[in-house]
């Protein structure tokens, strides 16, 4: 990542490094000398909480701050693209991600587009919009710049008054799955979120970042549930009828089928299933979680 801003056709003013990482990087960052990088220590590792230590720490006074995360990969002009948006965008446009060029198969597709999951609030054929079941599809590689409903945060630029009035919710801990989306969903209010077609990046993903499969299963349900509760306008009841639905996908991943995605977006095969398994456990658990506690 450090790689790509070297390359950019444009300057970053400040660069902070956030680390959470078992053993500290700060002295593998001083390679990248031509770079104005400050270093943060947060740990343990939190995705909302190192991104809400990073704003603490801005030093300057930016008129935008953005995030990006250490396994995403720039194009050389990508942050000018980004730079070219922003000249010519309004006030209503809060923030703006660049667009992921190698974005991962879909999960389910067939079921996903279904008429009737579009009925009942499931999902939607349409990308980067939130559904009342508080599932959100996947934005994919836009063609030309394109509003939306949520941003993911591992490569985005915000305007700086939206990070001095919102800040990223810490109760999503570890990982942070879904903190993205919680965030989205309370900037949308009042304003606008677009995804910028010319601003390109490859995401490489590491084997470890959501943890293991039962980790990742229960999580999934979890903090699905506590993000619909939190936002009232979304619906409870559609939310636990799409995370059983999506037990149910797992379910049906478990049977051996050959060249099966993993959850890594690595090519599988036909013992590499029973990732689904120990998913499709967590999903278990995290339901029975919810109903005992609901």
């Amino acid at each position: 990542m450090l790689r790509s801003l070297e390359s950019q056709s444009i300057h970053l003013r400040e660069i902070i490094v956030v680390d959470g990482s078992d053993n500290p990087i700060e002295g593998d960052l001083e390679k990248f000398g031509n770079l104005p990088i400050r270093y943060v220590r947060c740990f343990p590792p939190s995705a909302a909480k190192q991104r809400n230590e990073g704003i603490k720490k801005v030093s300057s006074n930016p008129e935008f701050i953005g995030f990006l995360d250490d396994d995403i990969v720039l194009e050389p002009e990508a942050m000018a693209a980004m730079r070219e948006f922003w000249l010519s965008s309004s006030d209503e446009i809060g923030g703006a991600a660049f667009n992921l060029l190698n974005h991962p198969k879909p999960y389910a597709p067939k079921l996903k587009s279904s008429r009737a999951a579009e009925r009942l609030g499931l999902y939607s054929r349409t990308g980067g919009k939130v559904l009342p079941s508080g599932f959100h599809t996947m934005i994919g590689c836009v063609q030309v710049s394109t509003q939306v409903e949520w941003l993911t945060t591992g490569a985005v630029i915000w305007r700086r008054g939206v990070l001095e009035g919102f800040r990223f919710d810490e109760w999503f801990r570890d990982y942070s799955y879904l903190e993205d989306l919680d965030f989205s969903l309370q900037v949308n209010k009042r304003y606008q979120l677009w995804v910028v077609g010319e601003a390109g990046y490859f995401h490489y993903p590491g084997r470890a970042g959501r943890g293991n499969d039962f980790q990742f299963g229960r999580r999934e349900v979890l903090n699905r549930v506590y993000l619909v509760k939190k936002h009232k306008a979304l619906s409870l009841r559609k939310c636990k009828l799409a995370l059983i639905l999506r037990l149910a996908i797992n379910l049906s991943l478990t049977v051996k089928r050959p060249c099966l995605e993993r959850l890594d977006h690595t090519p599988g095969s036909m013992e590499g299933n029973i990732h689904y398994w120990r998913r499709a456990l967590g999903n278990t658990v995290g339901l029975m979680q919810t109903m005992f506690h609901s």
